[in-house]
C-alpha cells in the first residue's frame, strides 16, 4: 500500500511545480484544489447551496461559480468563510478519500495529496507525512501580486490570512525550501523521493527537520 505524503505550503510557494517534479519521478498525486473545483461545478449540490445563500452575484453567466466574487465575500466575513467550509469540506474529503484509495492500490511506493489547507482542514489526518514547501514571505507576496494581478497590499492581506509560516513549519515532517533555483528544488525532490521510497505507510521516523 502506497505511503501518502501531504504536500502543502502557503500561497505562491510553488506546490504544483514541486508536485509535478515528484510526478516526473513516478509519484501519483491528487490536488485538493482540483477536487474543490469539482464539488462546486454546475449540477453539484454544493453549488446549489452556495447559489441559494448568495444568489446570482456568485454565478457567471453560464451558471458556473464566480470564484473571485465568492472569494471576496468569504475573505471579508469570517462567518461566511466558516459556512462555506461546512458546505464544501465534507464533500471534498469524501472525494479525496476515493482518490487516495486508488493511489494506495496503484502499486506505487508513495503518492501525494497536494493541499494548501492540509493542516487547517484536518486533511493531515489522511496522510503519513507532511511536506511543507517553504518560501520567504516577501517572495510569496511578489509572486501572488504578479500571478493574481493584485497590488502589494492585497497580496500581503492574502498571505496574512493564511496559517502563519512558523506554524506550518512546526507541523512539518519534511521541508522543501523553494526560494532558490529550479535545479535546487529538483535536487531536494530527488532526495525526498529516495527517502519516501524507503518508508512504510503509517510510520513517522525522525525527520531531518527544518
Amino acid at each position: 500500500m502506497a505511503l501518502i505524503i501531504g504536500l502543502t505550503g502557503g500561497i505562491a510557494s510553488g506546490k504544483s511545480t514541486v508536485a509535478r517534479a515528484f510526478a516526473a519521478l513516478g509519484a501519483p498525486w491528487v490536488d485538493a484544489d482540483d477536487v474543490a473545483r469539482e464539488v462546486v461545478m454546475p449540477g453539484e449540490p454544493a453549488l446549489a447551496e452556495i447559489a441559494e445563500r448568495h444568489g446570482e452575484r456568485v454565478l457567471n453567466a453560464d451558471g458556473t461559480l464566480d470564484r473571485r466574487a465568492l472569494r471576496d465575500i468569504v475573505f471579508a466575513d469570517e462567518a461566511e468563510r466558516r459556512w462555506l467550509e461546512s458546505v464544501t469540506h465534507p464533500r471534498i474529503r469524501d472525494r479525496l478519500v476515493e482518490h487516495l484509495a486508488r493511489i494506495q492500490a496503484s502499486g506505487a511506493p508513495y503518492g501525494l495529496l497536494v493541499s494548501p489547507l492540509l493542516f487547517e482542514s484536518g486533511q493531515s489526518a489522511m496522510v503519513d507525512r507532511a511536506l511543507v514547501i517553504d518560501v520567504p514571505e516577501a517572495l510569496q507576496v511578489a509572486r501572488t501580486a504578479a500571478r493574481d494581478t493584485v497590488d502589494e497590499a492585497q497580496a500581503r492581506a492574502i498571505v496574512a490570512a493564511q496559517m502563519p509560516r512558523h506554524e506550518r513549519l512546526a507541523r512539518a515532517d519534511d521541508v522543501l525550501d523553494n526560494g532558490g533555483s529550479e535545479a535546487a528544488m529538483r535536487r531536494r525532490v530527488a532526495e525526498l523521493d529516495r527517502q519516501y521510497r524507503g518508508l512504510t505507510p503509517g510510520v513517522r521516523p525522525q525527520t531531518d527537520g527544518v
